[in-house]
């Protein structure tokens, strides 16, 4: 088959259609540009209004970073956070601080246990019923580990909760290591 014919083939024409629009969104990918969504038509909405934050604050001008969300958990809970540095203070300083933060999400139990307890899992013994989270003495090393680095704070005697103030970054550090 020539060319030609293959372009009179609906469905071929379909095919190729689709195959150079994937082709368009990996370069763009490739350009550090994250590809647009196919359920929101605004789904760049913050990032050009921190871009028009940018040029109306001189302090912004070399660039900024925010977080920001707005999500209800599974348990109801409604939470919305929003927080922004200048690129600049963020590149000059000292990241070694942040380690032990970085550090306690650095194991797959931890994890889930963060997961667990933003679904409503929140008790020592709730946690404790779940096989994968290992030994009660595990668990409370791992929950030490977390209370530690700011992730979760004990609430009431055996509860367990992850402050309002890391719900996003959290889950903007998960949506960050998937790229």
């Amino acid at each position: 088959m020539s060319d030609d014919e293959i372009t009179d083939v609906p469905a071929l024409r379909n095919l190729a259609a689709r195959v150079t629009a994937l082709e368009e969104q990996l370069a763009r990918r490739d350009d550090h540009t994250p590809p647009p969504r196919a359920d929101d038509a605004d789904a760049f909405c913050a990032l050009r209004r921190v871009e028009a934050e940018r040029a109306d604050h001189p302090p912004l001008a070399e660039g900024v970073v925010m977080i920001v969300g707005s999500l209800t958990l599974p348990t109801g809970a409604p939470v919305a956070w929003q927080e922004g540095a200048p690129t600049q203070g963020l590149l000059e300083a000292d990241w070694s601080e942040h380690a032990a933060a970085f550090q306690a999400l650095a194991h797959p139990v931890r994890l889930e246990l963060l997961r667990r307890i933003l679904t409503g899992t929140t008790t020592t013994a709730e946690l404790a019923g779940i096989d994968s989270l290992g030994t009660t003495g595990q668990l409370h090393h791992h929950l030490r580990q977390l209370i530690a680095a700011g992730w979760v704070r004990q609430s009431a005697r055996g509860t367990y909760e992850v402050p309002a103030a890391r719900v996003v970054p959290l889950l903007s550090s998960l949506l960050g290591t998937g790229r």
